[in-house]
């Protein structure tokens, strides 16, 4: 364009628009729209957009409309949990990538740097801020795609790096310029970078393959769980517990005797105020269906935390306990990722200076300590179960810590009452089936008003149950034992490597 002609209004806003495109079209990957490659082709625009920009302010301001358009559709569902805590979180994961897109180099390099640097921003959700809130995240919304096999070698963030640097090389510097592209483009010149880091996916990919996936030990399971039914988009302070706990109790019952091995219970199935679960009206009633039934039952507990492992004045825990059929109630695990905003409160202070809505949250729940399983006693064999609660199943560190001391079965209790429509529980059951695949176990997701599921351990989803419904599934699940990988590297080579 001759420099004394101004740039027409389709050319000013081409590349913002192809941006925030690419970020929509990743958002649409995801749950529960969720079509993965749209994801690939989100960041094709991406890079079309910034392509050889010298300006880091500009590439900047694309990255942060490019994390617009993928984090406020993608993160809608935090809305009922703090609407300024929305706003807030999407635009600083927004203006994440914008750093990414600014720091990442924009010559022939970028092809390997800018998936590299975006890859990291992924990284660093995992764990920032208030110890990490990954939703939304790339890998998520490949769950139901050809690359969810390489969790089981470097899971999220291997997938999330595979993604970005299939579509930064398709747009990138090409490794060869087709004749047309050299007639309209006399300084095209091909560039090795793109081929170099396609070779190393289909590396990634032919290990993917091989790796180990743990192995069967021989022994089924028939599990049961139990989703109560129920309203969404409803909290503590609108239903009753008792309730919610009326409402399990009542579909517990509509399962036969020796017709399972084991019944699986949400998260906050159960709340108990000013005593122990154990020796409560509640218990009594739980362990009357144990006896009845002959088998364990597992229940999510919300207890006082005086009453807790670790007694803390003026707080509460979030446990997943096992019920026998005697009666007696093991030890239990309790949540250890515990979610901000929801059941506790950052800068609580401030925010109360402020005129924030502290009230939403009373009191805050204390964070429990690993080991991350519960024991059980099933069809007279000793199991231990892996436990993840509601939140951490989004966390690969967590799957990692519900893996170890020799667990065979992974239980996801979770409750997403809170929250109208499926995005939220769509990404839950997303991540369940990457917690699947890394752990080489099999993952039983179970909330009150849905989605509840059977997962393998490559990732498949079995008998997945409506919003709402009240419902019991019923399945054989293997026992699986052995290590992946991942299980056994965790992410450490791989951010590094990046």
């Amino acid at each position: 364009r001759p420099r004394d002609r101004a740039p027409s209004a389709v050319t000013r806003w081409k590349r913002p628009g192809l941006s925030l495109a690419g970020g929509l079209l990743v958002a649409a990957s995801m749950p529960p729209w969720g079509f993965w490659p749209l994801a690939l082709i989100g960041v094709v625009l991406f890079e079309v957009a910034l392509g050889d920009e010298p300006s880091r302010r500009y590439r900047a301001l694309l990255g942060l409309l490019f994390g617009i358009g993928w984090f406020y559709p993608a993160m809608a569902w935090m809305w009922f949990l703090t609407p300024p805590g929305y706003l807030i979180t999407a635009l600083l994961f927004a203006g994440l990538h914008a750093a990414a897109a600014a720091i990442a180099p924009s010559g022939p390099w970028r092809t390997i740097g800018r998936p590299a640097a975006h890859a990291l921003v992924e990284t660093l959700r995992l764990v920032f801020p208030f110890g990490g809130v990954p939703i939304a995240t790339l890998a998520i919304g490949q769950a139901g795609g050809p690359l969810l096999g390489l969790a089981r070698i470097g899971g999220v963030v291997v997938i999330a790096w595979v993604v970005l640097q299939i579509g930064f090389a398709l747009a990138g510097p090409a490794p060869a310029v087709p004749a047309m592209v050299a007639r309209r483009r006399t300084r095209a010149s091909g560039q090795p970078h793109g081929v170099v880091a396609l070779a190393a996916i289909v590396v990634l990919i032919v290990l993917a393959a091989v790796a180990p996936e743990g192995r069967a030990t021989g022994t089924t399971v028939r599990v049961a769980t139990v989703q109560g039914g129920g309203r969404q988009g409803t909290s503590a302070l609108d239903v009753p517990s008792q309730r919610v706990t009326d409402a399990h109790l009542e579909a517990t019952r509509t399962i036969e005797p020796g017709s399972v091995d084991l019944v699986v219970w949400p998260e906050n199935a159960i709340d108990v105020n000013n005593e122990p679960f154990d020796g409560s009206a509640n218990h009594a009633l739980v362990a009357a269906e144990a006896a009845r039934l002959g088998v364990p039952i597992t229940v999510g507990v919300t207890v006082d935390s005086e009453f807790s492992n670790h007694p803390e004045p003026d707080r509460f825990v979030n446990a997943q306990v096992v019920v026998s059929p005697d009666g007696s109630v093991g030890p239990a695990y309790e949540k250890v990722q515990i979610v901000p905003f929801g059941e506790y409160m950052p800068l609580r202070g401030l925010i109360s200076a402020l005129g924030g809505p502290t009230d939403l949250v009373p009191s805050d729940a204390i964070r429990g300590r690993d080991p991350a399983f519960v024991e059980a006693t099933i069809d007279g064999r000793d199991a231990r179960l892996g436990v993840m609660i509601s939140w951490e199943v989004f966390f690969g560190a967590r799957g990692r810590a519900a893996t170890e001391h020799a667990t065979e079965l992974l239980i996801n209790p979770t409750n997403g009452a809170s929250y109208t429509g499926t995005i939220i529980q769509g990404q839950q059951v997303a991540s369940s089936r990457l917690r699947a695949v890394e752990s080489g176990r099999w993952v039983v997701q179970v909330a009150p008003t849905g989605f509840s599921a059977f997962v393998d351990p490559d990732g498949g989803v079995h008998q997945r149950t409506g919003v709402s419904e009240q419902r019991v599934i019923v399945m054989d699940v293997p026992l699986r034992e052995g290590t992946t990988w991942y299980h056994a590297l965790s992410d450490w080579p791989w951010v590094a490597a990046l």
